[in-house]
């Protein structure tokens, strides 16, 4: 299967930061006094799109603060753990693969895109993506719009989204595009195999079935 285009989600995709993302969370909840997640299913059974839902499926409550207040708060977090988080194994092998077979890769995020800059040139796989598209801000709503801009100025012939979330999925889907979803990231191989996509467990499957 030969495809145009591949576009990478980062967080829990490329970037293994499953349980960075667990620890802010709960720094934060901890700083309040509020229920922390005590197990990868408490995580699992809240984590969505948009994340401010997710805050809220966590407890927060933004009529007595901000939610741009607590993303504020969730980047510094997130800038203290992330530094002990790793590429997932075999990643750079399928990003070297596919960029010799000389296809367009791209990543695509609901990070914001100057932190994402520097998140790529510490892990140093800056050479293996032709873009980087993130927010312009930190508060993580949405990449649809993005992702459609993206659309609309390449104008791929056959692309694929490469991502580890149900929202990877909707934004494939909002492209018209084919999607791959791999579970071994940010939510659970029960939910991702409700979009009805091949679902993966790891990286590198996608070079054994041939799929990139």
């Amino acid at each position: 299967m030969t495809y145009s285009h591949v576009l990478w989600d980062f967080n829990g995709t490329i970037l293994n930061d499953l349980d960075t993302g667990i620890k802010c969370a709960n720094a934060l909840l901890q700083r309040r006094n509020m229920n922390t997640m005590k197990s990868l299913d408490d995580y699992y059974n809240v984590f969505c799109f948009p994340i401010i839902k997710y805050y809220e499926k966590l407890g927060f409550d933004f009529e007595k603060e901000s939610y741009e207040t607590l993303a504020i708060e969730w980047v510094e977090e997130y800038k203290h753990y992330s530094k002990d988080s790793a590429l997932h194994e075999g990643i750079e092998e399928v990003l070297s693969h596919i960029r010799q077979k000389n296809i367009p890769q791209y990543i695509l995020s609901a990070t914001e895109k100057n932190m994402l800059i520097v998140q790529v040139d510490e892990l140093g796989i800056n050479d293996y993506f032709d873009d980087i598209l993130g927010l312009d801000n930190i508060h993580a709503y949405s990449k649809v719009e993005i992702a459609k801009n993206w659309r609309n100025k390449t104008s791929p012939n056959k692309a694929v989204l490469i991502g580890d979330t149900m929202h990877d999925f909707e934004v494939a889907k909002e492209l018209g595009i084919e999607c791959i979803l791999i579970a071994n990231g940010h939510q659970s191989k029960d939910l991702l195999s409700t979009c009805g996509v091949k679902v993966i467990d790891d990286v590198r499957e996608l070079l054994k079935l041939q799929l990139v």
